[in-house]
């Protein structure tokens, strides 16, 4: 959002309201570098725009909170962020706006609807977002924004740890689904760990864990039955197909990936029809073994490529 929001208008507002005040800090906000009264979280206004968003924001994030007393999803989403913020040990500041009381800042701010959060950098606005989120969620986002941050802006990093050190990412829970495949694997059940993977690429074809876990499987259930003599016979009958499919699933066993990739791509070559489509099949079976940016996988599909075309 930065560049697109310009809150110089609500400074002047702010410096204007407080020329008269007394000295010391503005009402609801916080001498430098102190926590705010009622803790990390803090009730702005236009008069204290300045000092508890724009002034704080040069030391940690300023999470400003758009609210009203008649919106209900902002009744559950406030709560949510008041709770991390207090966990937050002043890592991040969360700033509460009543949009009724405050419209001009609702209107800098640009917010067609509430609840609307937005976090405030450096005095910039650098990220937002609207509706009221799940606890998991809105957790997920404050960290992803103290992970950008914590480098550039040292204050994060020293309410960490004067509160332990920052917090552990949570583990994501395990999908059963794969679950079941994995333990089906362990127990040396091809058939049952490749029906698993299969059902979830029914129902996630673009599930790449899942795309490239099944490659995985079919490659060792066709690899621990291979002959030991595979290579041995292909290269003896170079025309028999299943010889050196057999083959290359036998080198790339034994680490012999590029040997085993030239010579489908010479196979591939040498054959056409069904016979062309099932070594080009077996070849593309085994690019998913690798990751996509492998050199060798490279070299091998623009070979296979020349070759077919």
């Amino acid at each position: 959002m930065s560049g697109a929001v310009d809150l110089s208008a609500l400074k002047a507002r702010s410096d204007a309201a407080n020329r008269p005040a007394p000295a010391g800090p503005p009402p609801g906000g916080a001498p430098s570098g102190g926590a705010p009264p009622s803790g990390f979280v803090v009730d702005v206004s236009e008069a204290t725009f300045q000092a508890d968003v724009l002034e704080r924001s040069m030391e940690v994030p300023v999470v400003v909170d758009l609210w009203a007393e008649w919106c209900g999803p902002c009744k559950q989403l406030s709560p949510v962020l008041e709770r991390l913020a207090a966990a937050g040990n002043g890592s991040w500041i969360l700033a509460k706006v009543d949009v009724d009381a405050n419209p001009r800042i609702a209107q800098a701010f640009g917010a067609q609807s509430i609840p609307m959060v937005v976090a405030v950098v450096g005095g910039q606005p650098v990220d937002a977002f609207n509706g009221a989120q799940p606890e998991p969620q809105v957790r997920q986002w404050i960290a992803s924004l103290l992970d950008a941050l914590r480098e550039r802006m040292p204050a994060i990093a020293a309410a960490e740890a004067a509160a332990g050190g920052a917090p552990e990412p949570e583990e994501e829970p395990e999908d059963p689904r794969f679950t079941a495949a994995e333990d089906a694997l362990e127990q040396g059940d091809y058939a049952a760990a490749e029906a698993a993977y299969q059902d979830i690429l029914n129902v996630e074809p673009a599930n790449e864990q899942a795309v490239a876990a099944l490659a995985q499987v079919r490659f060792l259930a066709r690899a621990e039955a291979v002959d030991p003599d595979a290579v041995t016979k292909a290269d003896a009958a170079p025309d028999d197909v299943d010889a050196q499919l057999a083959a290359a699933d036998a080198e790339i066993a034994g680490d012999g990936v590029e040997a085993a990739f030239a010579r489908l791509v010479a196979t591939a070559g040498r054959v056409f029809g069904d016979d062309r489509d099932r070594v080009r099949e077996h070849l593309v079976g085994l690019f998913e073994l690798f990751p996509a940016d492998d050199a060798r996988v490279t070299a091998a599909r623009r070979a296979l490529a020349r070759v077919l075309f």
